[in-house]
């Protein structure tokens, strides 16, 4: 099918097939087994259909989306075979990721309109979110971006240590303080910091305390406010990190961080030790923010640009 043509190479797809395993394997033996003893898609294949699609985290409200999609495709053709549905299910969702998901999906690139580019990336602790800031440096670095870092989640040694560890590992300057200093005092610093030395991306750490959603949206708007002091349009993306493994926890997170910043962007991480991948879809859709990123394995180079054709492809194989 040309609609599902390979863009990934094969040592990427690779780690994309594997990373999506266990979400592969517990979603196609649940429909396999949904349609079994069944030539055609009727009622009965629609609401064990639903079920599956909910049970893997896809969420209720897009799950309900598919299936409208699917009762259209069934309407249309008047006979649709069993054996047609997981293709189906793969243009719809693909169809259905394609409203949010626009743009570059193919490779780490910043646009070259924007020197430097800011990104503010927000999360709870324990998402991956220090992680994910170490693996997009090494991929924008390979690409041979000057990359600057900036530790401004202050409320725990623990964030700016393991920053620090991850700015020595890819060789990349890292601007820090103390621990309980001015958040916004350490983004000022690495923004000027990233200008004189002429930096390609400039990535800032906040802290995720959700527990006080009014001190989290000032924090984040005293971030941004003392970063356009030195680059106008700063931040150029507030990525948000959500821990995939958490299904429908992550709607929660992404639902709290939206109400207390705006979030361009999103990342979900630890698709590979889970069966909820297909949180991914849901959280896409329901947000309407494009996810730029997934974290498919611990490795440095297990940070993956999303494209929706390849991770349907891996999802459905």
């Amino acid at each position: 099918m040309s609609f599902f043509k390979k863009i990934f190479s094969k040592d990427k797809k690779e780690k994309l097939d594997k990373g999506l395993e266990k979400s592969k394997s517990s979603f196609l033996g649940k429909l396999s087994k949904a349609v079994v003893g069944k030539s055609k898609v009727d009622d009965d294949v629609l609401d064990n259909l639903e079920e599956i699609l909910i049970a893997s985290d896809v969420g209720v409200n897009t799950t309900l989306k598919i299936i409208e999609r699917i009762e259209a495709r069934v309407a249309r053709d008047k006979y649709l075979g069993t054996s047609e549905l997981n293709g189906i299910l793969r243009e719809e969702i693909a169809g259905l990721l394609s409203e949010t998901n626009v743009g570059n999906d193919t490779d780490f690139v910043v646009p070259d309109n924007k020197k430097p580019y800011v990104i503010m990336v927000v999360g709870v602790n324990g998402v991956g979110k220090t992680t994910t800031i170490g693996k997009l440096a090494y991929q924008f670095k390979k690409k041979g971006l000057k990359v600057v870092l900036g530790a401004a989640d202050t409320f725990r040694a623990a964030a700016i240590d393991q920053l620090q560890v991850w700015a020595d590992r890819v060789e990349v300057p890292i601007i820090r303080q103390e621990m309980g200093s001015d958040p916004a005092s350490v983004a000022y610093d690495t923004v000027k910091s990233g200008v004189s030395q002429n930096a390609d991306v400039i990535i800032i750490d906040t802290a995720g305390r959700l527990h006080n959603k009014v001190n989290l949206m000032n924090e984040l708007t005293k971030i941004k406010r003392v970063m356009q002091k030195v680059v106008p349009d700063a931040p150029n993306d507030v990525l948000l990190v959500l821990d995939g493994s958490t299904g429908q926890n992550a709607f929660e997170q992404a639902k709290q961080f939206t109400k207390a910043t705006e979030v361009t962007s999103l990342a979900v991480t630890k698709l590979d030790g889970t069966a909820k991948g297909g949180v991914v879809i849901g959280i896409s859709d329901q947000f309407q923010i494009p996810v730029k990123y997934i974290g498919v394995g611990e490795g440095i180079d297990d940070l993956q640009i999303f494209n929706r054709i390849e991770f349907v492809d891996s999802f459905f194989k």
